[in-house]
């Protein structure tokens, strides 16, 4: 949501209920080799901020600002490097700005080709249970095409991204977030990173235009990353509203593995990012591309306003930590440990 938008009323919200929203009359999407997924209805419901009071996804307030910045500072560069080639200048950075479209083109088709003869690609004989929450992410953002989804041998990692080249845009899991037989050891934590990811395709953010005007993100250190952690926080907005009930499940896998993710506390974890602040705590977020992960589980938890992508999050009144540690909860004091039995 943009800050100049009205903010809908929190009543009537229940983060509880059914992720699949009946569809109205004429809303179905049909997939090759899978049934029917619903859309989600044009009835405005109460959502907290975070989500547009259409149940769809928002865009973070800071997202579009920076991509103005970041396209104009691209454009003025372009248009210099041209002008340094034609005045005879041979400088290997001059030549490959004045080259980015060409740069930017040729590094997408590349990256789609090795999906492409290296990735198993989804299907309802191949990673079902994947390609089944690819096309529902897709239907529930209005999509008309669902991208192509593959699985990558992870060998330990876990990450997917998007991306696309010419029409075509897909979707890539390490197969770390799978187990034996394709199936997710947290579904629910696959269904929030599968709607990351389709998120990233529906917010426009693997358009080649876009991509071409975000060419000097590496060369701009805090406005590019500033830029790339608003998108994440977008397509944390496109996971959450997939399946909220996996943000905590998919945050703990990014924290600790998929095998111990059960053993991260959601809360106790995002209520430590209002107590670890200072210099370094700032340079470590600004120059990450992603949101450090307590402040991504706070925005997560926290869906009255957008993540926070400069200073940390501060709580709404006034709390201090207690000696033993940081409470796990605002509303209650951490439980202390069981006393030996002797």
């Amino acid at each position: 949501m943009q800050p100049h938008e009205p903010q809908p009323s929190f009543s009537g919200w229940d983060p509880a209920a059914p992720s699949n929203p009946t569809p109205a009359p004429n809303q179905q999407h049909t997939y090759p080799g899978y049934s029917s997924s619903p859309t989600p209805p044009a009835t405005p419901r109460n959502q907290p901020r975070g989500l547009s009071p259409f149940g769809m996804p928002a865009r973070h307030s800071w997202e579009i600002p920076l991509l103005v910045v970041m396209v104009t500072s691209t454009a003025f560069a372009y248009l210099f490097a041209l002008f340094l080639v034609a005045m005879g200048n041979q400088d290997v950075y001059v030549v490959g700005l004045a080259a980015s479209p060409v740069l930017v083109w040729f590094g997408r088709g590349i990256n789609y080709a090795i999906q492409r003869v290296n990735g198993v690609k989804m299907s309802p004989t191949q990673f079902p249970e994947g390609y089944r929450m690819v096309a529902e992410a897709a239907a529930r953002f209005g999509m008309r095409t669902v991208p192509d989804a593959y699985v990558v041998l992870g060998n330990g990692n876990i990450n997917a991204f998007a991306s696309g080249h010419g029409f075509r845009r897909y979707v890539v899991v390490y197969s770390d977030l799978f187990e034996i037989g394709g199936a997710a050891r947290e579904p629910d934590a696959l269904a929030f990173i599968i709607g990351h990811e389709v998120g990233h395709i529906a917010a426009g953010h693997t358009s080649y235009w876009r991509q071409l005007g975000m060419f000097l993100v590496p060369f701009l250190p805090i406005v590019g990353s500033s830029l790339i952690r608003a998108q994440e926080y977008t397509a944390d907005n496109h996971g959450y509203c997939n399946r909220h009930t996996g943000a905590p499940a998919a945050m703990g896998t990014l924290a600790a593995g998929k095998y111990m993710n059960t053993l991260v506390g959601f809360d106790e974890m995002a209520d430590r990012a209002v107590f670890e602040k200072g210099l370094f705590v700032w340079l470590a977020n600004a120059m990450s591309s992603h949101p450090v992960l307590t402040w991504r589980m706070w925005a997560l938890r926290d869906r009255s306003k957008h993540g926070k992508l400069f200073l940390p999050p501060s709580p709404p009144w006034s709390i201090e930590a207690p000696p033993g540690g940081y409470p796990s909860s605002y509303d209650r004091a951490p439980t202390p440990p069981p006393k030996p039995v002797l």
